[in-house]
C-alpha cells in the first residue's frame, strides 16, 4: 500500500480545515488502494511527523506528500524541507516523495482562472 499526505498550514479555527478534509475524502474514494491522510505545519493536529509515523505503523513504505500551499513562502522554502529531511533520516526504509506546491500546476491555475471568470461574469 502507498500513502498520500495532504500537508497544509493549519489554523486556530477548525472550520478552516473543512476543504482539506473534503479533498481527503475525494482522494480516498478515487484511490482506495492508497492511504490518504492530512497533516498540518502548525496550529492543528496531526503534524506531519505524526501522520508519517501512522503510515509507517501500517506498513506503508512509499509516501507522497502534497503541500497544499498555493505559493512558495518561508514555510515551504525553509520549514518544510527541514521536516522532510528529518523524516527521511528517521525512516530511511521509507520512500518519501514531495509533490510541487499547488501554484506550480498549470492545470490548477487554469481551473482557478476559469472559476474566477465564471464568478465575475455571472
Amino acid at each position: 500500500m502507498k500513502g498520500l499526505i495532504l500537508f497544509a498550514h493549519g489554523a486556530r479555527d477548525s472550520r478552516w480545515a473543512q476543504p482539506f478534509e473534503r479533498l481527503q475524502t475525494i482522494l480516498q474514494a478515487r484511490q482506495p488502494a492508497r492511504q490518504v491522510a492530512l497533516a498540518y505545519l502548525e496550529l492543528m493536529s496531526p503534524r506531519l511527523p505524526a501522520s508519517v509515523a501512522d503510515m509507517v505503523a501500517l506498513g506503508i513504505l512509499q509516501i507522497d506528500i502534497a503541500p497544499m500551499f498555493l505559493g512558495v513562502g518561508a514555510h515551504i522554502r525553509e520549514d518544510f524541507p527541514r521536516i522532510v529531511a528529518d523524516l527521511r533520516a528517521q525512516y530511511p526504509q521509507v520512500e518519501i516523495s514531495v509533490l510541487p506546491v499547488l501554484g506550480e500546476s498549470e492545470t490548477l491555475l487554469q481551473g482557478i482562472a476559469d472559476w474566477v471568470v465564471q464568478g465575475v461574469e455571472e
